[in-house]
């Protein structure tokens, strides 16, 4: 038996949907445990593509189950669209290899009104939140009146948690001199979705502990990037749940001491979606020469991500808060025909070097890259298979890396195929 967790070690995007695909196989069940359809993994098997932003990147795969956790927050018309749309693709999807959790917060419409409100209401800072209503459901698991999936299943217990939360939120509505909304338009729409999803619903922890006794290998799937974590990561600029490995046990219903091994994927350069502060960002010629050759634009939103060099500060963070044994390094061909790559070693701040990303808002805008040059490569590694065949550049490149974060590279992407991936140590077999 092996639980092993995969985390982005970034800002998002590093490419986690192939990685935790290629797991999968090895994995007889697949856990999402945070986050919301604001995360997106995009899939490219046998050339043909999939895009996912709630379902676990394990359900393309046939003969593997996938949960969706209790620390996810559900929108469950959008759950239904991406259930319709994978199974026009063939896909097939059942409660046999679909399990939801009972307990899973809801995403509803007044959730979504009430982020693009914020986000688009002016003189205020723009977090650049996807507007999908991830932040305000999390508000209100917190505050105690969210609704759950068990709560779909009572009629009269769903119109009157409904009513209260529309409610508390109409309060706010009008001091904004938005119209109220009134929850009785989406009751009923509500109440046949609960219906239609009800098969797939289970206490997750229970399945869990199924799967342990069992001695199953358990894949935690994380979403977004370590410094989107709302307590470790660039705050105010981050996502609203806990995206470090910690959060696969408590998002899902497992104990700490069960999580074997912690897999950090890392991007062979540095992109960012929305605001917030970019150590290593890359505004010249370089930065668009990599947003091209990398195809960054987030799957969620369409949204053209900012690009910069590798942060090997931040990686080496990221690998201390969620006790990182190995890195999948994906994108590595991105780098390819470039003469020369930059690396940041430390920051500058206020004529000091530090070798870590500080706290307070105002410093880490205010830290400066302290790079290190080192010589690209020449041809490209476009569908290598096998470490021996990369060109001696990128085999210094790859263990100057490893050198600077202090973990091993584990395996290393050379293309957005499944298959183009080098293999060098199989987290499973590593705990």
């Amino acid at each position: 038996m092996s639980n092993v967790v995969v985390i982005g070690t970034q800002w998002g995007d590093e490419g986690k949907g192939k990685i935790v695909d290629w797991l999968s196989e090895k994995a007889d069940l697949v856990v999402r445990f945070q986050g919301g359809h604001n995360a997106g993994h995009t899939l490219v098997i046998d050339e043909r593509i999939f895009k996912l932003s709630l379902l676990p990147s394990g359900i393309v795969r046939e003969n593997t189950i996938v949960l969706i956790g209790n620390g996810v927050v559900i929108d469950p018309f959008h759950l239904k669209k991406e259930i319709d749309e994978l199974k026009k693709q063939n896909i097939e999807i059942s409660p046999n290899n679909l399990i939801i959790s009972d307990s899973a917060f809801l995403i509803l419409p007044i959730h979504q009104a009430i982020d693009q409100l914020r986000e688009n209401k002016k003189n205020t800072k723009k977090i650049g939140t996807t507007g999908r209503g991830i932040g305000p459901s999390y508000e209100d698991k917190v505050g105690r009146r969210g609704l759950r999936i068990c709560d779909l299943f009572d009629k009269d217990e769903l119109f009157d948690k409904l009513s209260k939360l529309y409610a508390f939120h109409n309060i706010w509505l009008r001091a904004i001199n938005e119209k109220n909304v009134d929850p009785e338009h989406i009751f009923e729409k509500l109440w046949d979705l609960g219906q239609n999803l009800k098969t797939y619903v289970q206490p997750s922890w229970l399945l869990i502990n199924k799967y342990k006794q069992d001695a199953s290998n358990i894949l935690f799937e994380g979403a977004q990037g370590t410094f989107l974590d709302i307590d470790h990561g660039t705050y105010p600029f981050v996502t609203s749940s806990n995206t470090i490995a910690s959060q696969a046990g408590i998002g899902a219903g497992l104990g700490p001491t069960d999580i074997d091994y912690t897999l950090g994927i890392t991007k062979a350069y540095t992109t960012r979606v929305g605001s917030g502060p970019f150590p290593t960002e890359d505004d010249g010629e370089d930065g668009i020469l990599l947003g091209k050759k990398g195809h960054e634009f987030g799957t969620v939103t369409g949204r053209q991500r900012r690009c910069g060099w590798f942060d090997s500060v931040l990686v080496r963070q990221a690998v201390t808060l969620s006790s990182i044994r190995g890195i999948a390094l994906t994108k590595l061909d991105v780098l390819d025909g470039f003469e020369e790559i930059k690396i940041c070693t430390g920051y500058s701040l206020n004529g000091k070097t530090i070798n870590y990303l500080p706290s307070a808002e105002k410093q880490q805008k205010q830290v400066k890259p302290i790079y290190e040059l080192v010589k690209g490569w020449e041809t490209s590694i476009v569908g290598v298979k096998n470490l021996n065949d990369l060109p001696k550049a990128a085999k210094i490149y790859v263990k100057r890396i490893e050198e600077l974060v202090g973990c091993p590279i584990v395996l290393i992407s050379t293309s957005p195929e499944r298959s183009d991936t080098i293999y060098i140590k199989d987290p499973f077999k590593s705990s």
